[in-house]
């Protein structure tokens, strides 16, 4: 309460010192943002974080809606008018599951409990029994049968080291482990190579620390014996029964045979499993010996490839069920552009209790509004709307984000400044950001602003990228997480943050508050770091007269890509001539616009502020706005239809994955495998399309008809 009345008296204190200088004009917005940074409340956001982790809360169940309450309430009570924006959509849950190991004789049948362990003194143990069975969201049901091979991190390099050690996969039963890819592309990769079935584990070398004397959660931050990373197989985007269009109402659907033809659902059953058993597994099998970096950690067995001698027979039977989610929208008016919207993401949904994945960034996201809230009590208003969104069904497929971008699309494509993602904010120690790269300098300096919870003599710019100028960005290809409907389907300038990247417990019935407390962030400083530097981001751009983007970022961005391109593509009778010439177009068109937003700004000093001229503001500011949309095209990458953007979307082989133009990669790959001069045209082709958008971007930025 004495916190809340200090920074009342603040801001007041700043608003009145204003006044009495400038009694016609209201604070500087930048008085706001330094006292966006001063408000933080590390106690409120564990507490955020308690609330929200109390129960497992899977999509589409009562502990989600329980949830979703919350968040509305929250938000609420924070001055942000909030709505639900519920959707009726497939999900799938377990009926029932079986695994078996048959060794030869004599050795006896190995049948697997499948069950993760509640340990001693677990305070979630009187709620363990809400968690689902260890399964894989949209599973194909049946049986399969057959010797087990093991297949390292199930990648199509991986497949191809088999064919060359004489090692056939058909028929096999495929023993994955989880870390390099994601797992609905390890159960395709498998289906590709001949396996019948798939089992995916947790490998104790990658997981649970290494082996030898390493202790487990609740001692230490690693996976137990008995945990299991469960999560979706879907493969692509949204309401599986809805592709393109917003699961409302009574709206039209695939049918379920229409449903099971599609491409991006699993072809043959699939499990996860712990390490404990996936171990245990490895050590039936003989055959020859993987190679050394197939190998697991200290005192793990030898790692052998098969097939067998084992038998594996794994049983999944699920069910579909049209299920309601609810997304969470909150809303702050723009006072000066109210039909400009900066919109910040997090999803509320989780496997299990969903400490880390994805409650930390719920909870850093309250954390933002509840700020904001203050702020408006000082008298704080944005130039620009500002929206919260809080996704459901995000572990399943983007479901929430995707339906809400399908049924707002023409809206959204219009009038979205940016999108600010943040999904788990929390993993471990050290600050990641990816964006699309007009947002790289936007990033920096709110870095530059905010203090490194784990080295209070740096800030976390100072810490995260320090002097040095190497690219340590990253970008928005993979299809990981929410902002995939907002840059890849639609083209709005977007970023994702958090701290850490990656965690032992991941998508298991650990991932719990006791977790977090323990390992993750002991003191929630992490999490209040984050909100400070989602905040600010947002701030600026709902604030800063001008956007604050740099499209030279961008163009040097495609330069280094296309010269990475270049040396693919050598002796293969490709030219790249059209897209660097493109990219030329481009770097002269961000020289441009920044030249002429200088000028503007340099002509709108406070006492010539009768001269300015809001329209031109609003039209170079609708430039950079929509020069992200010009990357994209109509008709997608070839074969990958939803996905619009030309510049990033997800690798064919891995959802989680990424390389610059994916259209010309997909190409390439398919003309490296069956070199054929129309299988090489069609690479040139590609590359024409990737010339034509950046050619567009810059027509965007010029603001000039041809």
């Amino acid at each position: 309460m004495i916190r809340t009345a200090i920074f009342t008296f603040i801001a007041i204190a700043i608003t009145t010192s204003v006044s009495i200088f400038f009694p016609s004009s209201p604070p500087p917005k930048s008085s706001y943002h330094r006292l966006f940074i001063s408000l933080s409340d590390n106690a409120s956001v564990s507490h955020h974080l308690s609330t929200l982790t109390r129960r497992p809360h899977v999509a589409g169940s009562q502990a989600n809606a329980e949830a979703a309450a919350y968040v509305l309430s929250t938000l609420t009570s924070s001055s942000v008018r909030s709505h639900v924006a519920p959707y009726d959509v497939l999900l799938t849950l377990p009926v029932s599951r079986s695994l078996t190991l048959t060794p030869p004789p004599p050795d006896p049948p190995i049948a697997f409990s499948l069950r993760q362990e509640i340990y001693d003194g677990d305070p979630y143990a009187d709620v363990a029994n809400q968690v689902l069975p260890t399964f894989h969201g949209y599973a194909k049901s049946g049986t399969a049968s057959g010797p087990a091979v093991y297949v390292n991190y199930g990648r199509v390099e991986d497949y191809a080291t088999l064919k060359r050690m004489g090692v056939n996969v058909t028929g096999c039963v495929a023993l994955a482990k989880y870390g390099k890819i994601f797992r609905g592309d390890i159960v395709e990769n498998a289906y590709e190579a001949g396996a019948v079935g798939v089992l995916v584990y947790t490998d104790r070398k990658d997981y649970g620390g290494g082996g030898g004397g390493a202790r487990w959660f609740p001692d230490d931050k690693w996976m137990p014996p008995s945990g299991v990373q469960v999560g979706s197989v879907f493969t692509g985007t949204g309401d599986p029964t809805t592709p393109g269009w917003p699961s409302t109402g009574s709206c039209e659907r695939l049918s379920n045979k229409e449903v099971e033809q599609r491409d991006d659902l699993p072809h043959i059953p699939s499990l996860p499993v712990s390490w404990a058993d996936g171990e245990a597994i490895v050590r039936s099998i003989r055959g020859r010996v993987a190679n050394d970096d197939w190998q697991g950690g200290v005192d793990a067995p030898v790692y052998r490839v098969g097939p067998g001698p084992g038998i594996i027979e794994l049983t999944y039977k699920g069910k579909q069920v049209i299920s309601r989610i609810e997304n969470v929208i909150g809303i702050i008016e723009g006072a000066e552009e109210p039909d400009r919207f900066v919109i910040l993401g997090n999803h509320r949904d989780a496997w299990t209790f969903g400490a880390v994945d994805p409650n930390s960034g719920t909870a850093a996201m309250l954390e933002v509004a509840q700020r904001l809230g203050k702020l408006q009590n000082g008298g704080w208003k944005p130039r620009r709307t500002i929206v919260f969104c809080n996704w459901d069904a995000e572990e399943y497929g983007l479901i929430g984000s995707t339906e809400w971008v399908e049924e707002n699309r023409e809206m959204l494509a219009s009038r979205v400044v940016a999108y600010l993602n943040v999904d788990s904010a929390v993993h471990d120690a050290g600050f990641h950001a990816s964006a699309t790269p007009q947002l790289d300098e936007l990033l920096k300096q709110a870095a530059k602003q905010v203090q490194d919870p784990d080295n209070p003599s740096q800030t976390i710019y100072e810490s995260w990228i320090g002097s040095s100028n190497n690219s340590v960005i990253g970008r928005l290809g993979g299809g990981g997480s929410d902002y995939a409907a907002f840059v890849q389907h639609i083209g709005v300038p977007s970023a994702d943050m958090s701290f850490g990247k990656g965690y032992p417990v991941y998508h298991s019935m650990y991932d719990d508050f006791t977790w977090m407390k323990k390992f993750g962030d002991p003191m929630f400083l992490r999490h209040v770091a984050v909100a400070s530097v989602w905040g600010l981001v947002a701030l600026q751009l709902a604030d800063e007269e001008f956007l604050p983007f740099d499209y030279h970022s961008y163009a040097n961005e495609l330069q280094r890509s296309a010269e990475e391109l270049k040396g693919e593509v050598a002796d293969k009778g490709i030219t790249l001539t059209p897209l660097f010439n493109s990219i030329e177009e481009l770097k002269s068109a961000a020289t441009k616009i920044n030249n002429q937003k200088k000028a503007m700004r340099e002509n709108k000093g406070w006492a010539s502020t009768w001269k300015k001229d809001p329209w031109k503001v609003r039209e170079l500011n609708d430039r950079l706005m929509m020069a992200e949309r010009a990357f994209t095209d109509r008709d997608g990458i070839a074969g990958r239809p939803w996905h619009k953007h030309l510049i990033y979307a997800p690798s064919r082989h891995n959802d989680y994955g990424s390389k610059s133009f994916p259209g010309v990669d997909d190409a390439i790959e398919n003309a490296l495998s069956h070199n054929t001069a129309d299988s090489w045209r069609a690479a040139q082709h590609e590359v024409w399309r990737v010339s034509r958008a950046v050619k567009h971007v810059s027509l965007v930025l010029n603001g000039q008809l041809t």
